[in-house]
């Protein structure tokens, strides 16, 4: 469960009731009972849940999803709409089980209705996004970065949350190199054979021949040339205003972007209530809305689900794929 200052309870409760994500996977939530209950009030729902507070007291063989409650938080505590210590403090527990839950092995992915990055530093000062979070509590198996997927486009990127002023120094050729990598690697784990994506370039035009910038020619363009020997299927640099509508209109499954809105405004105009963040290069993946905590509609039960339902669907097909890699085909094994 994320901030319950905002939508999160009842998006958590929706989602508990949505029968296609319970058929999908075996959810496991953390949380706080009095929580959901107030989310599953304003969204006007009754959950049929096994309520434990420990994973491990889950009966053999519950079909129900299983939430396990930490009772760490009175919501009558909580004002909607409203960044609180104890509202980050609420989610980063739940988060931090979550992820100790998944590194033990019990999940195969991890997924969490929206955060406030404000209250978040509020109870855990370190905490500047949810990758540098991650990186403390679970370690990074080499390069990590954010997608933004709407539907069958991915978007992915070289820098994230820095500032502007600072980006054109981080484009070097190995950081757009492992952008490649980890797009392409993350996007098989997903169900891509081979997945194409487009470069856009930093500058304006793509640097127009080096009239508006030499990074396109010096450092994007050899770090595709590279990509490319290794195998990636890999295109560009192309202007940045226009790769989108190429990508959208099916001829890339994915945009490797340099800086973070030169994608998410794209992302975000395209498919706001439906888009699904994911953080890969980890032991985990996890997944999330890419909207955020919509504090000016909170306890309203007007949240959309939309993106809620697509972040949870791709979690349970991620899991699904991961754990039958980890099995062995029992058919296969049976004759």
């Amino acid at each position: 469960m994320g901030d319950p200052a905002g939508i999160s309870p009842e998006l958590m409760a929706r989602a508990l009731h949505l029968d296609d994500l319970r058929a999908a996977a075996r959810l496991v939530v953390f949380g706080d009972r009095r929580v959901l209950a107030a989310g599953a009030a304003i969204a006007g729902v009754s959950l049929k849940i096994a309520v434990v507070t420990d994973p491990a007291e889950a009966a053999a063989g519950e079909t129900r999803p299983i939430f396990v409650d930490l009772g760490h938080l009175d919501p009558a505590t909580i004002r909607p709409g409203e960044v609180s210590r104890a509202g980050g403090a609420f989610a980063v527990a739940n988060f931090r089980a979550a992820l100790k839950y998944a590194m033990a092995g019990h999940a195969q992915a991890v997924a969490f209705t929206p955060f406030n990055k404000a209250a978040m530093r509020l109870a855990h000062p370190s905490y500047e996004d949810e990758i540098t979070f991650l990186t403390e509590e679970v370690g990074a198996e080499g390069p990590a970065s954010e997608f933004n997927i709407l539907e069958g486009l991915w978007n992915a990127r070289v820098t994230s949350h820095v500032p502007l002023k600072d980006v054109a120094g981080l484009i070097t050729r190995e950081a757009v190199r492992d952008g490649l990598a980890l797009a392409d690697g993350a996007m098989r784990q997903a169900g891509f054979a081979r997945p194409r994506i487009a470069v856009a370039g930093l500058n304006p035009h793509a640097g127009d021949g080096g009239n508006f910038g030499r990074e396109e020619i010096e450092v994007i363009a050899p770090a595709i040339a590279e990509a490319k020997a290794r195998g990636i299927a890999a295109d560009g640099p192309f202007p940045s205003d226009t790769v989108f509508l190429r990508a959208r209109a099916g001829a890339f499954d994915a945009v490797l972007t340099m800086y973070h809105d030169q994608g998410q405004i794209a992302m975000k105009l395209m498919g706001f209530d439906r888009g699904v963040t994911m953080l890969a290069g980890f032991p985990v993946p996890v997944l999330t809305p890419a909207h955020g905590t919509a504090y000016d509609i909170a306890a309203k039960g007007i949240a959309n689900i939309g993106a809620t339902r697509a972040a949870f669907s791709l979690a349970a097909n991620i899991a699904a794929k991961r754990l039958a890699a980890q099995e062995p085909d029992v058919r296969t094994a049976a004759g």
